[in-house]
């Protein structure tokens, strides 16, 4: 954990589990950490990273006009495999690629990786592998596709499971009440995510 927190604070990248794959991480303030990340996976600025953050006030940090159902959503399912994109705080001075003002944030049910982000802060995290690779479940896997990209492995054993989190988009709905939309369907499904904010995906009584 020491070498990791270190690693990161240099702008290096690691890789970490999370409770769906093991991901490669990098400080979301330091831009040039980024774009190593994005370097290291094979893709461009037009698909910028997810955030790892270690709890609720964090969501509160980094997002701006959070409505109710979008705090609901999260206290549901965070830990968890939710990733919600709502609109970024204008103010943040940093650079995690064309996002258009908006960030995707997860908290990971993963107790090795919440002490790391409560040690590191913010995190930019995306699957452990080359794009258009299959996802690493094992460090092994990660090791073989990103090699001596990665300064530091965190080794947890296999991940507990291999379907990536459900993403929403909650941009608009945040920005003007519009429903909030399915961008991956994932490891919580559409359904259950309904049952908790119901109007907020357009659902009439």
């Amino acid at each position: 954990m020491r070498f990791a927190k270190a690693a990161v604070q240099r702008g290096e990248l690691l890789v970490i589990p999370t409770d769906t794959v093991y991901g490669v991480a990098a400080d979301a303030f330091r831009p040039e950490a980024v774009e190593r990340l994005l370097n290291a996976k094979g893709r461009t600025r037009q698909s910028p990273p997810p955030v790892l953050i270690p709890n609720l006030a964090a969501m509160g940090a980094l997002g701006d006009m959070l409505t109710e159902d979008v705090k609901n959503l999260a206290r549901e399912f965070w830990p968890g495999a939710l990733t919600i994109i709502v609109p970024a705080q204008p103010s943040l001075a940093w650079d995690l690629g064309e996002t258009n003002g908006t960030v995707a944030l997860r908290i990971p049910d993963h107790e090795i990786t919440l002490q790391l982000l409560e040690q590191t802060g913010p995190l930019a995290v995306s699957s452990a592998n080359k794009t258009g690779q299959p996802a690493a479940t094992t460090v092994q896997d990660a090791e073989e596709q990103l090699g001596d990209l990665i300064t530091v492995y965190l080794d947890a054993g296999p991940t507990p499971g291999n379907t990536p989190s459900t993403i929403i988009d909650a941009t608009a709905h945040c920005e003007t009440g519009a429903p909030i939309t399915v961008v991956r369907q994932g490891a919580i499904s559409e359904s259950k995510l309904k049952k908790v904010a119901p109007l907020a995906f357009g659902v009439q009584d």
